[in-house]
């Protein structure tokens, strides 16, 4: 069924006016649907962008303390429900801008074609109603004027016919009247064949306006009002559809959501802070029952934070000398700590000798030692009253001390290595500008290998004083460290150098160096990025390496700032190569 043959009534301007106004509501209706999904798309981008702001409202800033607390479950738990928030916000925009490319632009587009389809229509039925309204007013104007002639014609015959019959007229006056009417007679049926003609004419095209011109352009007009319709169903569909596609993905970000949950471990935390903020000192111990009515001397426990007296002088030191176990510089007296000389007696005067004077003398003086050094610590606000060496991170407890002196030395090693490696690449520069003067000065380089040179000593004997420093508080650290005039041109250890890393005259003193299975296994470095090759480079100096344009490398080594670039190919052939012969495109 068609709309040119059932949509037919008898008043032709009335079934146009219908079929105008059908399809101006479709087209109306895409307008609104297409308003609708743009006002949605608008209501996703805001979502997203709250939720932008949101997460980086709760993020924690760079350097902040609340950055430094991620390192427990909860806190990374939370970060990670923000990173997570922060994905959902992106699918969100996907969503909009997908719903903006696909529907909205997409619909307007095949909009404003159906608007000019319609309107071509519509003009093309204008033109066909005019044309046969046009020659019907020829055929009502020969119609009236056959009706006006055929008259005239009937009036001159009846004055023919009377002036023949009159007796008073003349010969002439009858042949005259007679001469009338034969030429009204033969005018009216001029106009009567001119009427018939313009009849038949009418009805031709009017058989052609209702059967063939007006049905074509109604029936266009449907097809053009079903695929609207088409294409407008086409477009509910991709709403759902167009958030359906990224349901996935936000589903990964739910999942995402709940490891984080169940990532939170309670017990770990509690460990972790343990680790962290461990002071490493004993708990005091028990004072001693002071006995006055006998006249004994004040005697303090074994693990007193008070200030000793009698250990002190019982080992002949002075109380205002810091004693060292293990140090150097305060080695104890022969006289007093050979472990085959004896306690000096207490007085008889004093009551009977104390449980203390056990029979084995080394572990008295050990404990006497322990005694000597605790008054150092007396309590845990005069850590908060004395001075705060921030250098050797003496004001803190042993264990963080141990801690915060290994993270130093690890820092350290990361900088000596980044200047062996930037004092490395000034090497091979210098040596590409002495065998090709055209690329540059060599004496250019001086002041930037002097101060690196500088930078490097200046590092290896701040590594050399924390390794010493680490060393006293008793720790080795997880970190390979090597000694200053042990590395060689690559900043890695001298494994051919027969001097051992210790103290000739102090083993105590001795700085050890780990090194794993995969430092001995010489790997090629991972590549960070790529470039493509914009100009041909010879690579006829030493270090450097060949290539043509459009050629694709690997890069290894990025530009230190002195215009080279360390690149590699797939046979694993490696060189520098101008930075500014290349595009280079790094991975993030």
């Amino acid at each position: 069924m068609d709309w040119g043959t059932e949509l037919w009534i008898s008043f032709l301007q009335d079934q146009c006016d219908i079929i105008d106004k059908h399809t101006q509501s479709g087209l109306d209706l895409v307008e609104k649907y297409v308003k609708f999904v743009k006002e949605r798309t608008e209501i996703e981008q805001n979502y997203a962008k709250q939720l932008r702001n949101l997460t980086k409202k709760y993020s924690p800033k760079r350097g902040s303390k609340e950055e430094q607390e991620c390192r427990w479950s909860n806190h990374q738990a939370f970060l990670d429900i923000l990173n997570e928030m922060n994905d959902y916000a992106g699918q969100r925009e996907l969503i909009a801008e997908n719903m903006m490319i696909n529907i909205c632009i997409e619909l307007t587009k095949y909009l404003q074609e159906l608007k000019q389809e319609r309107k071509m229509n519509l003009s093309e039925a204008k033109k066909a109603q005019q044309s046969l309204e046009g020659t019907y007013k020829q055929l009502d104007n020969s119609k009236k004027r056959f009706e006006r002639e055929w008259r005239e014609a009937e009036k001159a015959a009846q004055y023919a016919e009377k002036t023949d019959q009159d007796l008073n007229a003349t010969k002439a006056d009858v042949e005259k009247a007679k001469q009338q009417a034969h030429m009204r007679t033969h005018i009216a049926e001029e106009c009567k064949n001119d009427y018939a003609a313009q009849l038949q004419k009418y009805n031709k095209e009017q058989n052609q306006f209702y059967f063939t011109e007006m049905p074509l352009i109604f029936n266009k007009l449907q097809d053009m009002d079903e695929r609207r319709i088409k294409k407008l169903a086409q477009g509910y569909i991709l709403f759902a559809d167009t958030e359906r596609h990224v349901m996935p993905i936000i589903g990964k970000c739910l999942e995402g959501i709940t490891r984080a949950g169940t990532n939170v471990n309670e017990r770990n935390d509690s460990v972790l802070l343990i680790e962290q903020h461990k002071s490493g000192f004993e708990r005091p111990g028990d004072l001693e029952f002071e006995d006055y009515s006998q006249g004994i001397n004040r005697a303090y426990s074994d693990s007193s934070l008070g200030t000793p007296k009698g250990p002190l002088e019982l080992l002949g030191k002075n109380k205002n000398k810091t004693f060292r176990l293990f140090s150097k510089k305060s080695k104890l007296p022969s006289s007093s700590l050979s472990p085959f000389s004896t306690p000096p007696t207490p007085s008889p005067a004093n009551g009977p000798p104390s449980p203390k004077f056990g029979r084995d003398p080394l572990s008295y003086y050990l404990k006497e030692i322990n005694k000597t050094v605790k008054p150092r610590i007396s309590s845990f606000r005069t850590l908060k009253r004395t001075p705060v060496d921030s250098e050797g991170f003496t004001h803190l407890p042993p264990e963080q001390r141990r801690k915060r002196l290994q993270q130093k030395i690890d820092d350290i090693s990361k900088e000596l290595q980044k200047e062996m490696d930037q004092s490395e690449a000034l090497g091979k520069m210098k040596d590409v500008y002495e065998k090709n003067p055209q690329m540059g000065d060599p004496a250019s380089l001086a002041p930037q290998i002097t101060q690196t040179s500088q930078n490097m000593e200046r590092l290896r004997g701040e590594l050399f004083k924390y390794e010493s420093w680490l060393t006293e508080a008793g720790g080795r650290g997880d970190s390979i460290r090597y000694s200053t005039h042990f590395l060689n041109n690559n900043g890695a250890p001298n494994h051919n150098s027969p001097v051992a890393l210790s103290d000739d005259t102090d083993p105590s003193q001795a700085i050890y160096t780990e090194f794993d299975d995969d430092f001995e296994e010489d790997e090629l470095p991972a590549p960070i990025g790529q470039c493509t090759a914009l100009y041909n480079f010879p690579g006829s100096s030493e270090g450097t390496i060949s290539m043509q344009e459009g050629e694709v490398l690997a890069v290894v080594e990025e530009d230190k700032g002195d215009g080279w670039t360390r690149v590699r190919r797939n046979n694993a052939d490696e060189g520098y190569i101008p930075t500014s012969y290349a595009t280079i495109s790094l991975n993030k």
